[in-house]
C-alpha cells in the first residue's frame, strides 16, 4: 500500500542504506546488474536533455564526468534528466522505470519549489523530494528523485516492468531546476551507469580529436563504444541550446524558466524586437551568436563570449522599433552556440509583422 506523505517523511533517502538492505533478500535474483532503458518518456536533445552526469573524481572541488568532461557537480552521484521550463513540468513529462523490479519505497506530497527560494521547505533527510526506489535484485536498485508533487502512481511492493510510469518530472526536494535525478546503486554504493567500474579511466568522446559531430546534432557517442549499464546509451551532449524566443523586451531568466511564450504575429509598432537564447552547460570561451533578419535582409547580429562556466546561460539581442514601424513581412532570429570549432546548437524563431 502506498504510504501517505505524512507517514513517509524522510524514509525515501534512508531506504537504500537501511530498510532496502533488509528487503533485498526477498527480491528475485538477477545475473549481474540490470540493463537500463531511458528513465524518462521524452526525446533527448529536443524535449529533454541531460544536465549533469555522475562525478567520477573523488577529490574535493574537482569534477570529471565519464567522458573526461566537467558536466557534473562536485560529488554528484547520479544523472540529471532535465526539461527547460516549468511550463513543461506543468504539461507533464513522465518518469518511467529504467528496468524491471519491485517498488521498495516512495514519497509524495512535497512541493515543487526551488531549494534556493526563501520559502523552500526543510529538506533535512528529504533531499530526494518526491521519488521512488526500485529493487532490481542481486543488490541493485534505482532511485528516481525530484518528481512533481502528487504525481507518483505506483505503490510499495508493486512489480514494475521497464517503461512502467512512476510519476512526472518536477522540482521537489533539493533541486533548483526542473529535472529527475536517477541514482543507480549496488548495495550502498552509487554507480555511474555510463561507466560502472570506478577504477576505469575516463575516455574522450568520439569527435573530441577532430571528428566533430554534425552541426544539426551536436552530440557525441558514448566513448570507446562502451555502453555501461544502458541498453542503448544516450549520446553525450556537452552543452547546447534548450530554448529560443522573440519578444518585445529583454526577458528575465525567471520569465524564460517559467516558459515564456512569443506571439506568432507582431504589430508594426511593438516597442522592440528582441531575440533570446537559453543554453545549458556553458564554458568559458563559448560563443553565443544571435542573427536578426527581416523581409529586406539582415538587420543585425551580435556575438557574446562567455567569461566563465555557467550551468545556464541567457543571452539576448535586438533592435528598437523604427519611428515608421517595422515593415510588413517575416522576421527570423537565429541563435548559435559554439565551443571552439564545434557548433553545439542552432535554433530558429520567427514572427510576422502585418
Amino acid at each position: 500500500m502506498t504510504a501517505r506523505p505524512a507517514e513517509t517523511g524522510g524514509r525515501l533517502r534512508a531506504l537504500p542504506f537501511a530498510f532496502l538492505a533488509l528487503a533485498l533478500s526477498s527480491a528475485p535474483a538477477l545475473a549481474g546488474p540490470p540493463l537500463l532503458g531511458l528513465p524518462v518518456d521524452c526525446e533527448l536533445g529536443r524535449t529533454c536533455y541531460i544536465q549533469q552526469y555522475f562525478d567520477r573524481d573523488p577529490a574535493p572541488g574537482e569534477v570529471q564526468d565519464f567522458s573526461c568532461g566537467a558536466l557534473a557537480n562536485d560529488g554528484h552521484g547520479g544523472t540529471d534528466f532535465a526539461v527547460a521550463t516549468l511550463a513543461e513540468v506543468a504539461a507533464g513529462v513522465t518518469v518511467i522505470a529504467a528496468a524491471p523490479g519491485t517498488v521498495r519505497g516512495l514519497r509524495d506530497g512535497m512541493p515543487d519549489i526551488s531549494s534556493m527560494s526563501d520559502d523552500a521547505p526543510d529538506l533535512e533527510g528529504r533531499d530526494c523530494g518526491n521519488g521512488v526506489v526500485i529493487d532490481h535484485g542481486d543488490g541493485w536498485t534505482t532511485q528516481y528523485c525530484h518528481m512533481r508533487q502528487g504525481s507518483v502512481v505506483v505503490e510499495e511492493g508493486q512489480r514494475v516492468a521497464m517503461g512502467t510510469p512512476l510519476g512526472l518530472i518536477g522540482m521537489s526536494g533539493r533541486a533548483s531546476f526542473p529535472h529527475m535525478h536517477l541514482s543507480v546503486r549496488q548495495g550502498p554504493d552509487k554507480v555511474d551507469p555510463f561507466a560502472p567500474d570506478p577504477t576505469s579511466a575516463c575516455a574522450l568522446p568520439t569527435g573530441a580529436q577532430g571528428d566533430a559531430p554534425a552541426p544539426e546534432q551536436a552530440t557525441r557517442a558514448t566513448p570507446g563504444g562502451r555502453t555501461g549499464l544502458w541498453l542503448e546509451p544516450p549520446a553525450y551532449v556537452p552543452g547546447g541550446l534548450i530554448a529560443v524566443g522573440l519578444t518585445s523586451a529583454v526577458p528575465s531568466i525567471a520569465e524564460v524558466r517559467a516558459g515564456l511564450r512569443t506571439a506568432p504575429v507582431t504589430a508594426p509598432k511593438t516597442p522592440a524586437m528582441v531575440i533570446w537564447g537559453y543554453a545549458f552547460a556553458g564554458e568559458a570561451g563559448d560563443e553565443i551568436e544571435i542573427v536578426f533578419e527581416g523581409p529586406e535582409g539582415e538587420i543585425g547580429r551580435h556575438t557574446d563570449v562567455l567569461d566563465k562556466a555557467q550551468p545556464f546561460v541567457l543571452r539576448a539581442y535586438g533592435k528598437r522599433t523604427p519611428a515608421a514601424g517595422w515593415p510588413w513581412g517575416i522576421y527570423i532570429g537565429t541563435v548559435i552556440h559554439r565551443r571552439g570549432d564545434t557548433e553545439l546548437g542552432r535554433r530558429y524563431i520567427q514572427t510576422e509583422v502585418n
